[in-house]
């Protein structure tokens, strides 16, 4: 798993398929490590001959951490930009963007097709709308606009995703918080069985337990606004991708992000969440790879 230099910042990233094959690029989400990607998702995308690529976002799992700057005050952030004031943070959205496009840069991609998932699917729009030449296609997975009027997360789903960890919490006791996570935000038709998702969690926290990491990020994306406008300036094929049971970003803001995107296709899913059920991995990949094309 080697590091790459990209946009002044390390990042941590893996390969997969022929290099020769088109590029494909996973954006993760808010607090999520490039392992969030289902590998069965990723080895679905590499057998419908694309060269995928995911990488841990700045400030999340093996990546650059900004620890010492600290974590934005949230109800600050949402203030200043309720008054249109840009409050200082160590990064914006925009940054972890230009992140995407640096890393393409360090592999020696001129151009990929873009997919983001939740905060992904942000940093894939802002992808398309600002690196035009560089976005073969934009697929964005659970996401939406930054439009203040799209209804809210589910307050069950809110409280489960802000509720933080027990102080001084062992790895035994993050694990069942991190499981109440997902349960609350997961896709109601799909839910993961016990013996998985406890896996799944208990590898990824091994691999990486960046907390504070999250609130950066989210003062990022509340920073960045509405994305409305700058989302009609996307030229290349567009697919939206939204669980119609999402809890945590509503499927109005995936219906939201396809009106605003020229040409956009909206592709929904019912029963499906605000996670990527195994279930669902050929329907997602041929949804992929259908735009891609």
């Amino acid at each position: 798993m080697p590091q790459v230099t990209a946009n002044g910042v390390s990042l941590e990233v893996e390969r997969y398929g022929d290099p020769a094959n088109p590029p494909l690029l996973l954006i993760m989400g808010l607090g999520a490590q490039l392992t969030l990607w289902p590998i069965e998702l990723v080895e679905a995308l590499v057998a419908r001959g694309y060269h995928v690529i995911r990488y841990d976002n700045r400030d999340i799992g093996l990546s650059t951490k900004f620890t010492e700057h600290g974590v934005p005050n949230v109800r600050k952030v949402v203030l200043m930009r309720l008054f249109g004031l840009r409050p200082r943070l160590p990064y914006r959205l925009t940054d972890m963007a230009a992140d995407a496009v640096g890393l393409l840069d360090a592999l020696g991609i001129a151009k990929a097709h873009i997919v983001g998932a939740s905060m992904g699917g942000m940093i894939a729009q802002l992808v398309a709308a600002t690196y035009p030449e560089r976005t073969l296609s934009l697929t964005s997975i659970m996401s939406t606009t930054g439009n203040r009027r799209v209804p809210p997360a589910k307050p069950e789903a809110f409280k489960a995703l802000t509720t933080p960890p027990p102080t001084n919490a062992s790895l035994d006791q993050i694990v069942p918080h991190v499981i109440n996570i997902a349960r609350a935000i997961g896709s109601p038709a799909y839910p993961a069985p016990e013996e998985r998702l406890t896996e799944r969690i208990t590898r990824d926290l091994q691999r990486s337990f960046h907390p504070t990491g999250a609130g950066r990020q989210l003062a990022a994306i509340i920073d960045d606004g509405c994305r409305r406008e700058r989302l009609k300036k996307v030229t290349a094929p567009a697919l939206v991708i939204h669980g119609v049971d999402d809890p945590l970003v509503r499927v109005e803001g995936g219906r939201d992000t396809a009106a605003h995107i020229p040409g956009a296709r909206l592709h929904e899913i019912p029963g499906m969440g605000h996670d990527l059920p195994l279930e669902l991995v050929d329907e997602v990949a041929d949804a992929i790879a259908g735009v891609a094309r």
